[in-house]
């Protein structure tokens, strides 16, 4: 029968990783040692799962060691190996850690968007000018054609009188009176008090 053969140490003389965080909780710094150099390869391959990050997931596999040495005494033997433990620790901050993440980049967006958005008087504004427009065009179109042509090429187009009788080829007479009678037919549509 042949024997095993072991490179490097004696793996029956190191104790086991339950022992070893028994003896962390009792603050045994060199079994905490000997419980990092164990885990740590397991743990930052667990976080590094979750984060994808490799700068994360140092820091985080960092956080979940000292957070073994921290509460090591609260590990139970009956309630599974230490190494479960550990990497159950590890998954969990490593999950807590995207969800901040999350969270953080979420606060952001929404403070861009805040930044962005209108304030409520230039809302309000923009509200009545659009109001105020959709009546004067309802109102247009209570008026004759010639008066709202009239209308239009003068108020609209910025024509004087003369260029408003030449576009229309009317009298010049004639475009001031529709003018006066459509403005007239306006100010009373829009419920404007002189």
């Amino acid at each position: 029968m042949k024997e095993a053969v072991h490179i490097g140490r004696n793996p029956s003389a190191e104790p086991d990783l339950e022992t070893l965080v028994g003896r962390v909780a009792l603050g045994d710094e060199d079994a905490f040692a000997s419980v990092y150099d164990r885990v740590m390869g397991p743990v930052l391959g667990t976080v590094r799962a979750v984060l994808r990050d490799l700068a994360q997931s140092e820091e985080v596999a960092q956080e979940i060691l000292v957070e073994v040495w921290r509460t090591a005494p609260r590990y139970r033997t009956d309630r599974g190996t230490a190494i479960n433990w550990i990497l159950t620790l590890a998954h969990r901050r490593a999950i807590d850690r995207v969800r901040s993440l999350e969270a953080s980049a979420a606060r952001d967006r929404k403070a861009a968007l805040l930044d962005h958005m209108p304030e409520f008087d230039q809302v309000s504004e923009q509200v009545e000018d659009r109001l105020e427009r959709e009546q004067v065009r309802r109102c247009l179109r209570t008026l004759t054609e010639i008066q709202r042509q009239a209308v239009t090429l003068a108020y609209y187009r910025g024509l004087t009188y003369r260029q408003v009788a030449e576009s229309l080829t009317l009298p010049l007479g004639t475009v001031k009176t529709r003018l006066r009678d459509g403005l007239i037919r306006l100010r009373d549509c829009l419920g404007v008090t002189a």
